[in-house]
């Protein structure tokens, strides 16, 4: 039961059930589901890369290599909320809209990081100093926030659950927000726990 693989499975499934069972929206009816599944995710993309940054941070101030391993597997599990959030934009792009606005400014800006972020994490996987994926994920995360914050919004509104005025809404939504950030925190456990292992096996021929 003390399993990451099992709990990241099961409350995967708790995602899918709770989606399914959200509130329908008087404008989108029960499509709004997809829409509330994506904001969610994205949010956790975005909350785990600003925890890698700040871990980051605090590896680099104090020079504990443990802190540098967790800023890794938090801006990777960052950057895997991101890339496939991607799918799921698209999703409730065709869903509530009919049609699929790739010139929308924000989409753009999730590709060109999503790309970049998958260079960044491949070049931190491959140097053998973890200070550097402290260091590279802190410089990710203030250059992403910094863009998203500079970034043009044409189609995506900037805060529809927060701004909808619906308590159900929102408490739904912060619910399913849980459920993924605690999915995310999952993850990170189970690539924290194969880093540790390769760390015990190599240390006998060192």
């Amino acid at each position: 039961m003390k399993s990451p693989f099992l709990w990241f499975g099961l409350t995967l499934l708790a995602i899918v059930v709770v989606t399914a069972l959200g509130p329908a929206e008087k404008s989108l009816g029960t499509n709004v589901r997809v829409v509330y599944l994506h904001g969610a995710w994205v949010w956790t993309a975005m909350i785990y890369m600003m925890a890698a940054a700040v871990v980051g941070l605090v590896g680099l101030l104090t020079r504990r290599r443990n802190i540098h391993y967790w800023s890794r597997v938090l801006g990777r599990t960052g950057l895997v909320f991101w890339i496939t959030y991607l799918p799921l934009s698209l999703w409730a792009m065709q869903t509530n809209w009919n049609g699929l606005f790739l010139s929308e400014p924000r989409w753009r800006v999730a590709i060109i990081f999503a790309i970049g972020g998958l260079a960044i994490q491949i070049g931190i996987t491959l140097l053998e100093n973890p200070a550097w994926a402290s260091a590279l994920n802190l410089i990710y995360a203030v250059i992403l926030f910094y863009v998203l914050r500079t970034t043009d919004q044409v189609m995506h509104p900037g805060s529809p659950i927060f701004s909808s005025g619906s308590g159900r809404i929102q408490i739904y939504f912060l619910t399913l927000l849980v459920l993924t950030l605690l999915a995310a925190w999952q993850l990170a456990r189970i690539w924290r726990g194969v880093e540790s292992q390769s760390e015990v096996q190599v240390t006998p021929a060192e």
